[in-house]
């Protein structure tokens, strides 16, 4: 027996589920990625930016992805994002500005020497302070920094040994004790 197309379906026919959009099947993640970030990293700011990171990457290469098991695909993409990014800490650490600071204060028994250290600093030829700058404070290898400077390696060693030698010079130069309290 055929029905019209216009007839109401008996409870015995079934509507086959019409299958979710990449968009929503990734939003239904949603709550097991942020898990997952949670536990990659082990802090709520960095987890939130893994699972910001990985959404955008999914959302930019959805094309990639082959239609076989999206949840898969989302946590490979995560954790490859993490350990990118604990691979560039390792090999680029960094510090907060304030406990940078906090630590050169308390490293110091003079109060003037951070200013005395970026007066010679800036005393320094340019080149010298370039080259300074980008392995001490950037912390770049050589090649980078003669890479980036379009200079011999060597050059680069040359220009360091001076600068911190010019360092030393001017910092002794001062010739200041500090004076420490009796107690």
């Amino acid at each position: 027996m055929s029905r019209s197309p216009d007839a109401p379906k008996t409870s015995r026919e079934r509507v086959a589920p019409q299958p979710l959009s990449f968009e929503d099947e990734f939003l239904s993640l949603l709550p097991q990625l942020r898990r997952y970030a949670r536990s990659l990293t082990r802090s709520a700011p960095e987890s939130e930016d893994l699972l910001q990171d990985c959404v955008e990457k999914a959302l930019v290469n959805r094309a990639a992805w082959q239609g076989t098991n999206l949840k898969a695909w989302a946590c490979r993409i995560m954790t490859n994002l993490h350990l990118n990014t604990r691979r560039f800490a390792r090999r680029r650490p960094t510090v907060a500005i304030e406990e940078a600071e906090a630590a050169t204060m308390a490293t110091t028994d003079d109060p003037l020497a951070r200013g005395r250290l970026l007066q010679a600093v800036e005393s320094l030829a340019p080149e010298a302070r370039t080259v300074l700058m980008l392995v001490v404070v950037e912390g770049y290898s050589y090649r980078e920094v003669a890479d980036i400077l379009n200079i011999p390696e060597g050059t680069v060693m040359s220009r360091l040994s001076r600068a911190r030698q010019s360092l030393r010079d001017k910092m002794r130069a001062e010739n200041i004790i500090p004076l420490r309290r009796l107690r």
